[in-house]
C-alpha cells in the first residue's frame, strides 16, 4: 500500500462554528495543500470548533491519536483577545515545542501588518504529528505557508517535509512553482 499523508486541518471560531458566518480558513487550507502537495496522496479531517481551550485540546488529540495525522494545521484563536486561546491548548497537548513555525509567521506578517507582533502562533511535535497554529485569514495564510518568493522570504510549509520525515511520517513532495520543500542531500529520495 502507498504512503498516506493525513492532514487535520481545523478552524477556531465561535462565530463560524455558531453558523453566524461561512467558515473561509478550512477552505483556503485545503485549496493550498492542493496546490502545493505533489506526492503522496493525502485526505483531510476537517473540524469547525468553537474557541474553547478543552474543546482545542480535544479535537487535536483526537485528530492525532485516532485519526492519525501526520500534520495539523489550525486557524483562527491566535490573538490576543480573551476568547483566543488555540495557542494555549496546542501547547497543552504538546510533547516538544517548535518555535521557529511561529517566528518565520510573524516575520512574514511583519512584512504586511505592524499588528503581527500581536500574533501568538505556536507549533508543536504531538507523537508522531506536526501541529501548527496558522493565521485566521485565507490571504494570511497563504502568506505564511508559501512565504514571499519575491522577497527571498521561505514560508513555513517549505521545512514541513523534513520536520514530517523526522517524526516519522510520510514522505512529502512539493510542487516547487508554489513552495519548494527543504530537506539535506541526505535526506532527499532518488526519483
Amino acid at each position: 500500500m502507498k504512503e498516506q499523508l493525513i492532514v487535520g486541518l481545523v478552524s477556531v471560531s465561535d462565530r463560524a462554528s455558531a453558523g453566524v458566518y461561512k467558515d473561509e480558513g478550512i477552505p483556503a487550507l485545503k485549496a493550498w495543500l492542493t496546490s502545493a502537495i505533489a506526492a503522496p496522496v493525502w485526505r483531510d479531517e476537517t473540524r469547525l470548533i468553537a474557541d474553547e481551550q478543552p474543546l482545542i485540546e480535544a479535537t487535536l488529540k483526537e485528530l492525532v491519536d485516532r485519526a492519525g495525522c501526520h500534520l495539523v494545521l489550525t486557524t483562527g484563536g491566535t490573538g490576543p483577545a480573551p476568547r483566543d486561546v488555540t495557542p494555549e491548548a496546542t501547547l497543552a497537548v504538546a510533547d516538544k515545542v517548535m518555535p521557529g513555525f511561529g517566528e518565520q509567521m510573524r516575520q512574514i506578517s511583519l512584512k504586511f501588518v505592524a499588528t503581527a507582533i500581536l500574533s501568538r502562533q505556536v507549533a508543536v511535535i504531538r507523537k508522531g504529528a506536526l501541529i501548527i497554529n496558522l493565521p485566521g485569514q485565507p490571504k494570511s495564510i497563504r502568506e505564511t505557508l508559501e512565504g514571499l518568493k519575491d522577497a527571498g522570504v521561505h514560508g513555513i510549509f517549505s521545512a514541513v517535509p523534513y520536520c514530517i520525515d523526522l517524526i516519522g511520517g510520510p514522505y512529502i513532495e512539493t510542487h516547487e512553482a508554489v513552495v519548494k520543500a527543504f530537506r539535506p542531500k541526505s535526506a532527499l529520495r532518488k526519483k
